[in-house]
């Protein structure tokens, strides 16, 4: 088989290139086929529809979100995740993705009084909020393979204290780079957030 089309290219040698305009079919369908494969395993991009990040991301940033350490590492307090709608957001007609910062991990006891939001009754110390949060909350364990989630615009933020908890395969990635405006590109809180412990 492989020695006959050995022949026949022989006799024609234009056998052994195509047509122009296919080749160009070709590299462009084999580029959307990459683009979709990096955006849906790699990375992606999105855009910030409103305030409820407020002051760490403006309305209109646009943000690369990383899809691909999640399934090597399992997120940490502090990242700022993307997710899909949760089923009780899926009951009240939400479609579009949300965007929160990871505030309670699984298994631990979460509250928010006094303007603060306390982690298995020790005060969290947070330098990314908008306004300390004007409202109680809690407390309440996070569920296992779950995460809490609030919004750094506090008292201006559709998140966890109203309608529960994320569950782990909802999260389609972390947030990690700002490129536009152009102004502000950079690393999503490229420093520790919080203390180390004992400090």
């Amino acid at each position: 088989m492989t020695r006959v089309q050995d022949q026949a290219s022989d006799k024609n040698p234009q056998s052994t290139s195509e047509n122009p305009l296919l080749e160009g079919v070709k590299t462009i369908g084999l580029s959307v086929i990459l683009a979709l494969g990096i955006r849906t395993f790699v990375a992606e991009a999105r855009y910030i529809p409103s305030g409820s990040m407020l002051p760490t991301l403006q309305i209109n940033d646009r943000l690369i979100v990383d899809k691909l350490s999640y399934h090597f590492q399992t997120p940490q307090r502090g990242d700022i995740v993307v997710f899909s709608p949760t089923d009780t957001l899926k009951q009240q007609n939400f479609k579009d993705a949300f965007i929160k910062r990871v505030i309670g991990l699984p298994g631990e006891k979460v509250a928010v009084k006094g303007g603060r939001v306390y982690i298995n009754n020790k005060p969290l110390q947070e330098k990314y909020i908008e306004d300390a949060p004007d409202y109680q909350y809690g407390p309440v364990t996070v569920p296992g393979d779950s995460y809490l989630v609030l919004g750094d615009n506090r008292n201006n933020s559709y998140d966890s204290h109203y309608w529960g908890f994320v569950p782990r395969d909802r999260i389609i990635g972390r947030a990690v780079v700002r490129f536009w405006p152009l102004n502000r590109l950079g690393e999503l809180d490229p420093e520790p957030l919080y203390p180390a412990a004992g400090k």
